[in-house]
Formats: C-alpha cells, structure tokens, sequence
C-alpha cells in the first residue's frame, strides 16, 4: 500500500502493482512489455525441496523472458547469500548476461543511485552485505 501511495503521489503512469503469488503473471497480455523487473529480497525458500519456488529458477526465467522488451533487465538484490549463489547458476545455466555483479552493493561501485528498500536499509543497519546483479537474456 504505501508503495502504491507513492507512485500515485510521484503521478506515474506505467507501474503495477499485483496482489498474490508470481505465477499470476503468466496470465498477463504479453503485448505490453516490462523494461525491468526489480526482484528485491524476496523469500529464499531455503530449503531444497523449494527451489521451483524462488524468484529466480529457471521456470521463472521462463516468465521474466517472455514480460520482459528486447534488450530489457532484470535487477536482482538479497541479502540471502545462499539465494544469490543459487540464482548466479540459476542465470549462466539459462544462458543469462550478467552485469554489474556485487557481493557488498554498498562497498562497491555500483551503489551510486541505488535506491533502498525497508528490507535493505534493515540489513544494511545490522552490517550485512547486500548481493547485487543485473541479468539480461541474450
């Protein structure tokens, strides 16, 4: 909600919001094409008999290819080490670019406009490095 209240109160126009579990995407209109997806500390199902489940299998690869415009991004940041290990595979598996690739985002060079979500100012607070990637389809 207070995300929503923030781009209403910013008057922009082309952001969605969706209430309820990822897989609900696939039934969207692909002719309408994202720019970027931003998948920011989202649940690490740290158990291997979850792994379909998290944001960043390849099953969902298979979504974010199909939302995403040519030459469009997806913007991945957890402070789960463990996930982002496990998505860095999940990526050169699927055949994914990666740019911008960062174990500590706030030490590293790519911190410059990067904008911080309650989880990451969280985490942050309490000294823990925040994983960074950008990923594009080839």
């Amino acid at each position: 909600v207070l995300a929503a209240e923030k781009v209403k109160e910013s008057g922009i126009k082309n952001v969605r919001f969706v209430a309820g579990d990822a897989n609900i995407l696939a039934e969207f209109d692909t002719q309408s094409k994202c720019e970027v997806i931003y998948i920011n500390f989202c649940d690490p199902w740290p158990k291997n008999g979850y792994r379909k489940r998290r944001l960043t299998h390849e099953n969902y690869l298979c979504l974010w290819e199909k939302l995403l415009e040519d030459n469009g991004s997806i913007h991945f940041k957890t402070d789960n080490r463990g996930l982002f290990v496990f998505s860095l595979e999940e990526f050169e598996a699927f055949g994914i670019r990666m740019e911008k690739l960062t174990f500590d985002l706030h030490n590293s060079e790519y911190n410059e406009g990067n904008v911080m979500t309650e989880y990451e100012k969280r985490f942050s607070s309490m000294g823990v490095p925040i994983n960074r990637v950008e990923c594009y389809f080839n």
